[in-house]
């Protein structure tokens, strides 16, 4: 069985805001150049990506459970869905693909509600913190699992 070559990006709630949302926390680059790193450090490995941001949780769902098809990971900030979000924790756990947890700000250096998320745990790569560059390192660590993956 061939690896598909394609990784899922999954942006949550309010990312569509990056590069105008709260800059001193998120800095000033938009969620275009997000997926532009994205593609970029994925291209680097021979992988394509396909992005996908909504503000509602089922059409984030949606996009996970249609991974299933043709990508062979997952890179995903949930944005505030992190911190509440079981469904999106067991959908992600539902499609069996290794997923990389991103936050663009350190979220254990913020609000108390912001240090527990739902995610870690079917995450296998986490990036906290890192900016968004944090999503090309992201790719980078995912990588040798998807390979890993394919070898076993």
């Amino acid at each position: 069985m061939t690896v598909p070559r394609r990784i899922l990006l999954v942006n949550g709630p309010n990312l569509n805001l990056l590069g105008t949302r709260e800059p001193g926390i998120y800095g000033s680059a938009t969620l275009a150049d997000v997926e532009r790193i994205t593609s970029d450090a994925a291209a680097a490995h021979g992988l394509e990506v396909r992005a996908v941001q909504s503000n509602h949780e089922g059409v984030l769902i949606d996009a996970i459970h249609a991974a299933r098809e043709d990508c062979a990971g997952i890179v995903i900030n949930p944005g505030g869905l992190t911190h509440t979000s079981v469904v999106l924790r067991d959908a992600l756990s539902g499609v069996s693909l290794p997923v990389a947890e991103v936050h663009i700000s350190n979220v254990y250096e913020r609000e108390e509600f912001r240090h527990h998320s739902y995610v870690h745990d079917v995450a296998v790569v986490h990036v906290i913190g890192e900016g968004v560059d944090g999503y090309a390192k992201a790719v980078r660590l995912l990588i040798p699992v998807i390979t890993g993956a394919a070898d076993g």
